[in-house]
Parts: C-alpha cells; sequence; structure tokens
C-alpha cells in the first residue's frame, strides 16, 4: 500500500520541525550567553536514531563552536571539573567559558563515536566537523603554551581522530579516501604521520602482534594516501598558520617530514602482515616509499622476511632489494643464487607473470654478469618451458633469444657441435639451487629444438628462430607481456586464411562411396 497523505505529512513536520528547533537554538545561543543551556538540546540531537537529524545537528555544532573559539568564548588552560563551577570565586564570564568548553569537549566525544556510525554521510559529517575543530583550535590553543613550545596545533584531537580512522573492527577505507582531501595541508600530514606511527606501536602491541587484518588494512589504506613533497620550497600550505619563526617549525621541513615518513612505515613493516598485504606494499615500494625515505636501506629486514615467504611475494622482495643493492651500495650476498631458486613451473601462472619477466629482464640486464651465471638462467628457462602454456612460452622464447643476444658468450649452447651427433645426457643439473655448480655451459638448448615443433603454429615459429642469425637489436617484449590466453585465441580466429578448393563426394553409406561398384550377386 502507498503510504497514506497523514503520514506524509507528518514526515515533512517532523523534518520541518527539527531544522526549525535545531536553527533557533543555535541562533539564542550565539545571540546571548543567557540561553546557553540551549547547547545541550542541540547536542542531543547528535545521539538521535535519524540520520538526517545527526547531520543537520553536526552542522550547527560546528558553527556555535567555531564562532565561540574565534569570540575567545572557550575556557583557556588545565578546565576544572564541572562541580566546581558552584564554589569558589570566579566570574560569571569566567563560569560561562568553563561551561562551554564542557560542551565543546561533549560535542567532540560524540563526533568521534559518529565516525563509527552506519551511515557514511553521518560519518563523513563528523569527519568533517571535527578538522574545522582542528583548524579552529590551531587559530586559538585551548592550552596556554609554555615558553618552550612556541608553535600551536592541536595533536591530541587529530590523534584521536587518528585511533577512530584506524578501526580494528570496521573497514575505513571509504572515510580514509575522504580524508585525504585534509593530507594536502602540510602541518596535517606531518602530525597525522606521528600520529599513526605512534598507533601502530600501541595497538600492535597490545595484540602482542598478532595479524589484525582489519587494523591493517585500514593502516595500509592511510598510508598508501601519504605523499612527502620531493622540494622543501613546497611545504607552504598549512592548515594552522605559525606567527612565531615558522621556518623553524618542524612540520614546515623536508627532512622532519621525510623522517616521520620513514619511521611510521618501519614502524608498521616490523609487524607481521596478511600475506595479501605483502603483495600490495611490495608493488609500490621501489616507487612509492623508498623515494620518499632518508634512508631506504633500513627497509632490509622487511625485505629479507618478505623473501622467505616464497612464491611471487619473494620476487616482488627482491625487486627491492635489488634496488638496494644497485643505488644505495647495499652488500646482499646470493642475490642471484635465490633469483635462480626462485625459477619453477608456478611462475608461469601466477597472477603477477609479467611484473616477473619484466622484473627478470632488469636483473639480467647488465653485461657484466658472468657467462656461467646467464647460461643457467637460460638453461632453467629452457627446461621450464616443456611444460609451459603457450601464452607463457610467446613471452618466453623471444626473452631467451635477448638473453643470448645481450651474452655472446652463452652462444654456445646454440652451436655446441655434440648436440647434432648421437643422443647423450644432458649435462645440466635441474635440481641443482647453485647456478655455479649446475653445468649449464656445457649442455644444449636441445628444449628449444623440441619447441620447434609444438603444436600451436606461433610457438613452432618463435622458437624457430633460433635457428637464425641474431639480429642487431633485441626483441620488445614489453607488447606480450600481458597476453593471455583469452587474447590469444581471439588473434587466431580474426586472422585471415586462404580459402582451400577441395572436391569429394558425399557418402551414402557408411564406409561406402557413390561411385563404388555394386557386388554382383
Amino acid at each position: 500500500m502507498a503510504p497514506s497523505t497523514d503520514s506524509n505529512v507528518k514526515d515533512k513536520n517532523s523534518q520541518v520541525s527539527y531544522k526549525k528547533d535545531i536553527n533557533t537554538k543555535t541562533g539564542r545561543i550565539l545571540q546571548n550567553k543567557k540561553h546557553s543551556n540551549d547547547i545541550f538540546d542541540v547536542i542531543e540531537y547528535l545521539q538521535s536514531e535519524k540520520d538526517k537529524e545527526i547531520i543537520f545537528a553536526t552542522d550547527a555544532c560546528r558553527r556555535v563552536f567555531c564562532q565561540l573559539f574565534d569570540r575567545g568564548d572557550l575556557y583557556v588552560g588545565d578546565l576544572p571539573q564541572e562541580e566546581d563551577l558552584m564554589s569558589g570565586d570566579r566570574g560569571a564570564e569566567e563560569k560561562y567559558r568553563i561551561f562551554m568548553r564542557h560542551r565543546y569537549n561533549n560535542c567532540v566525544e560524540l563526533l568521534l563515536e559518529n565516525m563509527d556510525h552506519e551511515a557514511f554521510q553521518v560519518k563523513e559529517a563528523s569527519l568533517c566537523a571535527l578538522m574545522k575543530f582542528v583548524a579552529a583550535e590551531g587559530r586559538h590553543p585551548l592550552q596556554n603554551l609554555d615558553l618552550i613550545e612556541h608553535y600551536s596545533f592541536p595533536r591530541e584531537l587529530l590523534r584521536t581522530l587518528v585511533e577512530h580512522l584506524l578501526s580494528t573492527k570496521e573497514d575505513m577505507s571509504l572515510l580514509i579516501s575522504r580524508f585525504q582531501e585534509f593530507l594536502e595541508m602540510d602541518d596535517v600530514r606531518y602530525y597525522v604521520m606521528s600520529s599513526v606511527r605512534d598507533n601502530i606501536y600501541r595497538v600492535m602491541g597490545r595484540n602482542k602482534k598478532a595479524v589484525i587484518p582489519i587494523y591493517q588494512n585500514n593502516v595500509y589504506t592511510l598510508l598508501s594516501t601519504i605523499n612527502v613533497p620531493s622540494q622543501g620550497s613546497k611545504l607552504k600550505h598549512f592548515l594552522v598558520k605559525q606567527a612565531y619563526n615558522p621556518e623553524e617549525w618542524k612540520a614546515a621541513k623536508l627532512k622532519e617530514h621525510k623522517r616521520a615518513f620513514e619511521q611510521m612505515w618501519l614502524q608498521f613493516l616490523k609487524f607481521k602482515l596478511p600475506s595479501s598485504m605483502y603483495k600490495k606494499i611490495l608493488v609500490i615500494l621501489h616507487e612509492s616509499i623508498m623515494p620518499q625515505m632518508s634512508d631506504p636501506s633500513l627497509l632490509i629486514d622487511f625485505l629479507s622476511a618478505a623473501y622467505d615467504i616464497g612464491g611471487a611475494i619473494s620476487l616482488l622482495a627482491l625487486n627491492g632489494l635489488f634496488i638496494l643493492i644497485h643505488k644505495h651500495n647495499l652488500d646482499y650476498p646470493d642475490f642471484y643464487k635465490k633469483l635462480y631458486s626462485l625459477l619453477d613451473p608456478s611462475i608461469f601462472h601466477v597472477k603477477y607473470r609479467a611484473r616477473f619477466f619484466h622484473l627478470m629482464n632488469i636483473f639480467l640486464s647488465s653485461t657484466h654478469l658472468p657467462a656461467y651465471l646467464v647460461a643457467a638462467f637460460v638453461k632453467r628457462f629452457a627446461r621450464l618451458s616443456l611444460t609451459a602454456p603457450p601464452t607463457a612460452l610467446l613471452i618466453l622464447l623471444p626473452f631467451v633469444c635477448n638473453l643470448i643476444h645481450r651474452h655472446p658468450s652463452c652462444r654456445v649452447l646454440i652451436h655446441r657441435p655434440s648436440a647434432t651427433e648421437e643422443p647423450c645426457d644432458d649435462p645440466y643439473v635441474m635440481e641443482e639451487e647453485d647456478p655455479a655448480q649446475c653445468h649449464a655451459l656445457e649442455s644444449s638448448l636441445w628444449e628449444i629444438k623440441t619447441l620447434q615443433k609444438h603444436y600451436h603454429p606461433d610457438v613452432a615459429k618463435a622458437a624457430m628462430k633460433i635457428n637464425e642469425p641474431l639480429t642487431e637489436q633485441e626483441e620488445d617484449i614489453s607488447e606480450i607481456l600481458e597476453l593471455s590466453t583469452f587474447e590469444l585465441m581471439e588473434r587466431e580466429l580474426k586472422a585471415e586464411r586462404k580459402t582451400i578448393p577441395l572436391e569429394f563426394d558425399t557418402a551414402t553409406e557408411l564406409l561406402k562411396s557413390p561411385r563404388e561398384p555394386s557386388r554382383c550377386r
């Protein structure tokens, strides 16, 4: 049944009623201090069961308390207990400021609770109102600044806000994406990084370093949105303007930002993470994290732990280690030995197959690598190609040719005379984990010769190229790294084929042609 007209009228009147009530009381509070008790009714709406009432009351509270900040009507200093207002010799003005300061604290507590509300609109309104209070507290500090601390920033309020963003029970990624707007402010970003670092230490320490998937996902979501400017001259966007010697403020120094960024990430990475998160972090590590750190070599413990997990995570971890070795002079023995041990049939079926070959191409790009090492990788890839799917072979075969082109000393694997004579045992030891001991240079690429008889014509054609003289330039494999089975099938179906004329007689009986003479009876 459709709702009755009376019901619609009541809902409309109710909507007008709460808006009118809140607006009336808000105006009275700001116009005359004798109506200060009306703030109780406005704040009470923050606990309403109706989302629209909470959102409207949140905006009203924001307007009221921001104006009280500007007027100087909130008590500054250590706040006395509300029960002590009736005793003592405080004046009416001071009692009013203490009273409104308590109401402000009540409002902040409820807004923080509403950041955990079911409705996102309520969460968003609460977050925006709290950030307005952060700006207002920065302009008009609620604590007296001593002679040492000349810079005013409401760290405690921002710390509590960050604590609610990093919930241990609820996915806050949507609200964190809304919070990203405020991270454009340099001072907010700096103090958020410090708050996140302390929060990780407290929460993970309290849980005895156990994995907390929801919490750690919230932390990662927040951390991945933080970017430190590349130049100190760009640190000009502040939520709170400082009057006293602003250039000496830590939040205005690029060095301090990098230090806070580094400490925040290192604090997060020192604890055990969900396996899926290792992949997320390692994918962005070399582009989004390392360049913004003062000393990227401090990531060695995390990268070593990630490598020990195995699979695609190990490969991604080796990418970070490779950067530390080449750009930061890190001494990491057995790098290529560990890389060699990762080569098994699973590399052709993992999600990060394209990235695997891209990184492998980088790792083996140096022409100064010893011949035995490159030959070991070439031979290992050749042996794995015998069981690889066609999509992987179309990447692998040009990749092997590029390695041989890059390292001419490995051409002996193609032109070994003994390989064309009578069959013999392959001296290459597939099970050997040390590339220096696998005898790859004594072997040949008979596996590639075998693939010239592959059932897929593209694979057979690619394998035939090893018989031709190597070209002057390496083949670009970047376009085929993402090749999928579906794309390969589509390419085959769309390929043009010549029509071949055929002549045949239609059989009328099983195994009997109409031209076949009948038997004489």
